[in-house]
């Protein structure tokens, strides 16, 4: 059925939020989430996506309350949460969930912050959560307040179930992660707070997870490294003069032919650890050509460059291989009478592990020419990978192969960016695990009617708390 022609089944938020409200606030403190942990984990949903944490005009700050009264409401000492606030609506919860102290601390993190979202863009109420036809719709039920409620959810209900883990777990909700104003939660934290997130390593559920086609698993993913941030400003420079009377030498033109150049330009293939075990794991996912091109990619050799050129036809296949480099925004002229004094593009690129900003500037450089001027305008930080220890990947293999057995556990690399790149900076491994499965043919994250399928929420949460309780375990 259409979403925007039948609206189907409501929720219980939708009929009665305050029905739910009063609901909570009653039962929170005497075990919803141990008794009924599905309805608590809707509960924190609603109450998340009903808090608009946009940068425009949203209150991070009111989230991160939110959750922490729900944690003290469950019997989380008061010292043990905490809400951040480096400045006006942008606070982060941190909460911990006190061990035997055998271990360093294991670090959760999920993000509280959105995306813009207008609502004559969407077909319902963006900052109300939904439940229509099976899938529960509303701004960040994707990216990522559901996994944020599964976070919370789980913390809760082990804590009324009088777990104790072998070491502390560590619950961070942070703020700022889609960019905006600032500060960022996770570099903030890191920089001033650093004892609160310190731990042996981080599971980022803003990363990983599972894949499925059509409702169908395929394959569960551990993010286990990220592609850099890098942004040039290219300028072009002429003197101008009047339209009536122009000349070859023209700042836009010269712009236009240096862009082309960057349209063009190619950085060579280079796996790591990650990208190698990536192409390798999901051959066996593949038929024909494709397959073999993986395998082949994966293991080196003379069939390795045809390959990679026929994988490369793959966007997301593409952006694993190789650092890459396009133009994103583009301004010039002063009037449209005049010939242009200037014009400037900007060029992000994503910048594989390992490679060095001044190896991509140089090539950039070579390429567009010395008519343009080259300038870095978002420098590249620090970006290692993390590849699991064994030991560790065989906790997680054992936790999705309990969910779902014989699914292919792959490492990959993430192509975009989360919090965790500044995480393994600062020297704490850092996995993308997130808790639900997500469809491939229905990724609405930043855009219009975002929504999760109930299904893979209520079995995220089986997913969550299971792999807590394992990760909980000292090595």
């Amino acid at each position: 059925m259409g979403i925007g022609t039948n609206i189907g089944r409501m929720s219980t938020t939708s009929r009665g939020g305050l029905a739910v409200a009063v609901l909570v606030a009653a039962t929170a403190g005497v075990g919803l989430a141990q008794e009924n942990p599905r309805a608590f984990a809707r509960a924190v949903l609603d109450e998340l996506i009903g808090i608009n944490t946009t940068d425009s005009s949203g209150d991070n700050t009111a989230a991160a309350q939110a959750v922490a009264r729900r944690l003290r409401a469950a019997g989380f000492p008061a010292e043990d949460v905490e809400v951040v606030v480096p400045a006006p609506a942008k606070g982060n919860l941190v909460a911990r969930l006190r061990g035997a102290g055998h271990g360093r601390p294991v670090l959760f993190l999920a993000h509280l912050d959105v995306v813009e979202a207008r609502r004559e863009d969407w077909t319902r109420d963006p900052f109300r959560l939904q439940e229509q036809d099976g899938y529960l719709y509303g701004r960040g039920t994707q990216d990522i307040k559901g996994e944020a409620a599964l976070l919370v959810a789980n913390f809760v209900r082990l804590r009324q179930e009088g777990f104790r883990p072998e070491r502390d777990l560590i619950l961070a909700l942070t703020a700022d992660e889609e960019g905006g104003r600032g500060p960022n939660g996770v570099r903030f934290l890191l920089d001033r707070r650093r004892p609160l997130l310190d731990a042996e390593f981080c599971v980022n559920t803003d990363g990983g997870g599972g894949q499925s086609v059509s409702g169908r698993p395929i394959l569960y993913s551990v993010q286990a490294a990220e592609k850099g941030y890098l942004t040039f400003t290219l300028r072009a420079r002429r003197p101008g003069g009047h339209s009536s009377q122009p000349v070859p030498e023209n700042a836009i033109y010269d712009l236009a032919a240096a862009l082309l150049k960057v349209r063009d330009l190619q950085f060579p293939v280079r796996l790591n650890d990650i990208t190698r075990r990536y192409f390798e794991g999901t051959a066996r996912l593949k038929q024909g050509q494709e397959a073999a091109d993986r395998l082949a990619v994966a293991k080196g050799g003379p069939e390795a460059e045809a390959a990679a050129a026929r994988l490369s036809r793959l966007p997301y296949e593409n952006a694993l291989l190789r650092t890459t480099c396009v133009a994103t925004l583009l301004a010039g002229g002063h009037a449209e009478n005049a010939l242009p004094q200037s014009a400037e593009a900007s060029v992000n690129c994503r910048v594989l592990p390992g490679e060095a900003q001044s190896e991509v500037e140089a090539r950039l450089r070579a390429a567009v020419g010395s008519g343009v001027l080259l300038e870095a305008t978002s420098p590249l930080r620090e970006n290692p990978v993390s590849l699991p220890p064994p030991a560790l990947l065989a906790q997680i293999e054992s936790v999705v192969h309990a969910a779902t057995p014989l699914l292919p556990v792959v490492l990959t690399m993430e192509t975009g960016g989360t919090d965790g790149k500044s995480l393994r900076a600062a020297g704490i491994p850092t996995y993308g695990l997130a808790e639900m499965f997500y469809d491939l043919d229905d990724v609405r994250a930043h855009g219009q009617d975002e929504r999760i399928r109930v299904s893979d929420f209520e079995q995220g949460l089986d997913f969550g708390y299971r792999l807590a309780r394992e990760l909980a375990r000292s090595r």
